[in-house]
């Protein structure tokens, strides 16, 4: 069976087509700048790579123009489109209607889009790219795969802010967290290697990054709350600050609310601190010539991650496991050694030796350490495609 898998972004879209049979990745892409006229589609087929040319106007042209190429006699992938069994589409918020993934039908869409005032950038895209689906692919099932989903089993004491609690009844505001996808993958993976029960501390680390405490393979706990913005600092994110900053800057650089959402989205964090840049790896090499204010950068980031894990410690009552995924988490071996050496007195030890990897799956702890650490590469397309597959099979 196959499943195409499909993220819409505010102007991108990033697909793979996943055969569920062995459960590889046939296909994948990213169509960048659409609704532009220098559209480009970087294509990786079974680890051939190249780059295609065509002018997407909208995500109706872009999804048909993948759809045809994926067609192509010399790529040899699918003969036709009645190949394709179904499609999972990433959700970026399902606020609290949405406490797993679903069939999509006209009255799921219309829930999705009453979120979209809590992910005004991601929601939009979403409704976008399943409507342009749809009109491709009419007869295939589809499947919504939320990123909040996954901490829909947080309790009240975890997700309710303390302000007035009309907010929340009124407008639903509250902690929600995302990353759920990858958070949840990686919990079923320790799951298979470590056993079940376990007490699990997953950071996802990369552009954006959260952390979640996860009991008994369930979300108790995450760092990023009624957006992105919150939790720990990223890479052009604040994390977390005193919110008497937002006012206060507001006054005295007499910015509005799109300005100063445009500072702590995308000015701050590892950007605003460094100035060097928005890639980790460029912090990494300042961090190396001795620049003061990439070491500043990195060392606040990683105190600021080993707070959480110590602050999800007590969430948990203990850690068994302490994993790193994403970008970062799997391939920043330094930011791995920073973060581990706040957790020594916990009897979180590391093997530096065995730590000295990128992108592999590896338990990097060493002998004697009374909590296990691994390094897993996170793969959220393919837990879009089991759920998918799960819902397509089970309806």
């Amino acid at each position: 069976m196959k499943i195409l898998v499909l993220n819409c972004g505010s102007s991108s879209l990033k697909f793979q087509l996943i055969d569920m049979k062995n459960e590889e990745t046939m296909a994948k892409g990213n169509f960048e700048r659409i609704g532009g006229m220098k559209t480009t589609l970087k294509l990786n087929v079974r680890g051939k790579k190249e780059e295609l040319l065509h002018i997407a106007r909208d995500f109706d042209e872009a999804i048909e123009f993948v759809l045809e190429v994926l067609q192509k006699p010399e790529y040899k992938l699918i003969k036709n489109l009645k190949e394709i069994k179904a499609v999972g589409h990433r959700i970026v918020h399902g606020g609290e209607m949405f406490s797993s993934s679903v069939l999509i039908n006209d009255e799921v869409i219309e829930e999705i889009e009453k979120c979209i005032d809590l992910a005004p950038l991601h929601n939009p895209a979403g409704v976008a790219g399943i409507k342009a689906a749809r009109k491709v692919l009419p007869n295939v099932p589809m499947v919504a795969v939320f990123d909040t989903a996954f901490h829909q089993t947080m309790e009240p004491k975890a997700y309710v802010y303390q302000i007035p609690y009309r907010y929340y009844t009124s407008y639903k505001i509250r902690k929600y967290g995302f990353h759920g996808t990858s958070h949840k993958y990686v919990a079923q993976r320790i799951c298979e290697l470590e056993g079940k029960n376990k007490k699990l501390i997953n950071c996802h680390l990369g552009q954006g990054a959260s952390l979640c405490a996860i009991k008994d393979g369930k979300s108790i706990d995450t760092s990023m709350g009624l957006t992105p913005l919150a939790g720990i600092p990223m890479a052009t994110r604040c994390g977390d600050i005193d919110p008497a900053i937002i006012p206060y800057i507001m006054k005295r650089d007499n910015l509005g609310p799109e300005d100063i959402e445009e500072v702590l989205n995308k000015q701050s964090g590892a950007w605003g601190v460094s100035g060097v840049s928005t890639d980790f790896k460029d912090i990494e090499d300042g961090y190396n010539m001795g620049d003061q204010r990439s070491i500043l950068t990195l060392d606040n980031q990683a105190y600021k991650i080993a707070q959480y894990i110590g602050e999800y410690m007590i969430s948990l009552g203990g850690l068994d496991v302490l994993t790193f995924a994403g970008g970062v988490g799997e391939n920043g071996i330094e930011t791995r050694e920073r973060v581990c050496k706040y957790l020594e007195p916990f009897g979180a030890k590391l093997d530096l030796k065995a730590n000295k990897v990128r992108g592999k799956e590896v338990c990097i702890s060493a002998p004697d350490s009374k909590i296990k650490i691994y390094v897993i590469p996170t793969n959220e397309e393919l837990m879009i495609a089991k759920e998918t597959y799960e819902i397509v099979n089970n309806k």
